[in-house]
């Protein structure tokens, strides 16, 4: 059965050896300018298709200026252009002024108050003195006996009744030792929040400590009155299992938004505190070696 191609091959002829080296040789490379079907005609080199146009030449889509006029930067590795940092600036505050919730920053370490009452494996996530408007009550009393009594001292002094003179003195002593008691037991009552529990912390003789775990807290709430929502101070409600709890009402905390968000945040997304903490702490202390 002969070969479609021809007769066959025959080494000493040589013609039949030229043939063979020219159909063995290999095919060279491609190069535009060999021939005309891929030379310069429209649709692969010079045409306004694949080079000059606007979606992949230097039109606004994929250039290196965008719509607004802005220069972007081209990521070689992902093929997207990238954001400067004067747009991310833009994004972080909308038409209106409002920006991101942005959480206020907390002590590193707790106070000597408040470290005795924590154990190693807990994390402490802040404290908070009670708003000072819980201490209105107490100091309109010092004033007021200041204005009342000194005002009778000096009445009594000239009627010539020494002895009432004395007592009303003792009397504002009195009145004003019991203010400084305040002021001291407002300064020592303090609201803590861990990774697994909420506590306050009051009393200068008799200490009293409060505490609620986060798991048992089944509803939380907090209420302002017209005046807190002025004060920026409000009241908070724990609910654990319907029971009443030593720790149910807090009156008077400061920033209630900011601490109800810190306490829902850490009964509900932990994971999330620990990352924002971690890289807060690891820009800390680039910013040092720096």
């Amino acid at each position: 059965m002969g070969s479609p191609s021809g007769p066959p091959f025959n080494p000493d002829d040589p013609d039949d050896r030229e043939r063979r080296e020219r159909d063995t040789e290999p095919i060279p490379p491609y190069r535009p300018d060999d021939g005309p079907g891929y030379g310069a005609g429209p649709g692969l080199s010079d045409g306004p298709s694949l080079s000059d146009d606007a979606g992949y030449g230097a039109g606004a889509g994929y250039a290196s200026e965008s719509r607004s006029g802005r220069a972007w930067v081209r990521d070689p590795e992902a093929g997207y252009p990238s954001i400067s940092e004067e747009e991310l600036a833009g994004l972080r505050a909308d038409a209106a002024g409002m920006t991101p919730r942005r959480v206020l920053p907390l002590e590193d370490e707790p106070s000597s108050l408040v470290a005795r009452y924590l154990f190693p494996t807990e994390r402490y996530r802040g404290e908070w003195k009670r708003h000072w408007v819980h201490l209105t009550t107490p100091l309109l009393i010092g004033v007021a006996a200041t204005f009342v009594l000194g005002y009778l001292s000096g009445f009594l002094a000239g009627q010539d009744v020494g002895a009432l003179t004395t007592i009303a003195v003792l009397l504002w002593f009195a009145v004003m030792g019991w203010v400084a008691w305040k002021v001291a037991d407002w300064w020592y009552d303090r609201f803590i929040l861990t990774n697994k529990r909420v506590m306050v912390v009051n009393g200068i003789i008799t200490r009293q400590v409060a505490m609620m775990p986060l798991v048992r807290v089944t509803d939380m709430k907090y209420e302002q009155t017209p005046a807190g929502r002025a004060l920026n101070y409000g009241t908070f409600v724990l609910e654990s299992a319907g029971q009443e709890q030593a720790l149910r009402e807090i009156k008077n905390l400061p920033n209630p938004n900011e601490l109800y968000l810190r306490v829902v945040e850490e009964m509900y997304e932990p994971q999330a505190v620990e990352a924002r903490l971690g890289k807060e702490a690891d820009e800390a202390k680039a910013d040092d070696g720096a």
